[in-house]
């Protein structure tokens, strides 16, 4: 479906056009993404669901896990059945206003979700750090007042983006190379200048993506400084797991995000298209596939809470029987 003129993008649609060069084992590519997407809604749900459940886990730091678990979902649910669709179905197109509301809720809870992380790096740096204070400073309201306020930072900076490229005139090809519409590919599409919607990204970026992970540099350097100073081995080697888990959860996002980042400015043409497009969809998968995994390994009273719960229904299944 091409077109001459731009009158398409108001009342048609876009072609999604999956993952260019490897169409004939699409099938197959959809096998691990869709389990990583069963595994991303159980463990996800599941952990969340422990979290209400169980009140050991009504602290802080299990708050904000319950915060990015759901953004988790909301993100990877945002993109993956339509992914499924164009591999399983075949099914690639997507009305224009449908393609701009996915673009707004893909960045607008991924920076929803490098806010959270930003959070909980704050989090384990008043618990190591201030350990006596930790239930004065992190109280339920400041906990709800920093939750709003990030979600409302990444949600309003996404608000432009729409508007942006709604603007632009598209009189080439209607066909994006991706599984799912992302900024970039789409106003790649259009004859006009881009340069405003490049400057734009960058300045969200900024705004959001260097900004967190500065705040997260700033707050473990704080914390390896007062964690080398306890005199006890013990002490040092129980403060540093309890950060694992989530340095874990920041290379997993950040790493994906990051080479996703730069290979669309930057790498065009030195990063096969294919390659590309496969770590662009790993980047939205696996922190919500990982998340749940990792934080049940490495962190002692989630992994206690799901024996506690599990014993208590066949406590419970024993006693009805």
């Amino acid at each position: 479906m091409l077109v001459s003129n731009n009158s398409y993008v108001a009342s048609k649609s876009f072609i999604l056009n999956g993952i260019p060069g490897l169409e004939r084992v699409h099938v197959w590519i959809s096998l691990p993404f869709c389990t990583m997407y069963i595994i991303s809604l159980v463990g996800n749900l599941g952990l969340v669901y422990l979290i209400h459940h169980e009140e050991s886990l009504h602290r802080p730091m299990y708050f904000f896990l319950a915060m990015l678990s759901l953004i988790d979902l909301i993100t990877c649910t945002t993109t993956l059945p339509n992914a499924l669709c164009i591999f399983w179905f075949n099914l690639k197109e997507i009305n224009f206003n449908a393609c701009l509301a996915q673009m707004f809720f893909l960045h607008g809870f991924t920076g929803v979700e490098s806010g959270v992380l930003m959070l909980m790096a704050l989090d384990r740096y008043v618990a190591i750090c201030y350990p006596l204070h930790y239930a004065t400073i992190l109280t339920n309201p400041i906990i709800a007042k920093a939750a709003l306020a990030t979600f409302l930072r990444g949600v309003l900076l996404m608000i432009p983006f729409p508007f942006l490229v709604k603007r632009l005139p598209f009189c080439q090809s209607n066909i994006i190379s991706h599984t799912y519409c992302d900024h970039m590919s789409v106003v790649k599409l259009s004859c006009a200048s881009i340069k405003i919607n490049v400057i734009y990204g960058l300045m969200v970026a900024l705004l959001i993506g260097v900004f967190d992970i500065c705040c997260i540099s700033v707050s473990y350097t704080m914390i390896l400084r007062a964690v080398v100073s306890l005199s006890s081995a013990d002490a040092r080697q129980k403060a540093f797991s309890t950060c694992t888990a989530h340095i874990s959860a920041i290379i997993i996002t950040y790493v994906p995000a990051f080479f996703t980042f730069f290979t669309h400015r930057f790498g065009g043409h030195t990063v096969p298209p294919s390659l590309h497009i496969i770590v662009a969809n790993l980047y939205l998968l696996l922190p919500p596939t990982l998340n749940p995994i990792v934080y049940g390994v490495k962190t002692k009273q989630i992994r206690d809470s799901v024996i506690k719960l599990f014993q208590g229904e066949k406590c419970t299944h024993i006693q009805d029987n």
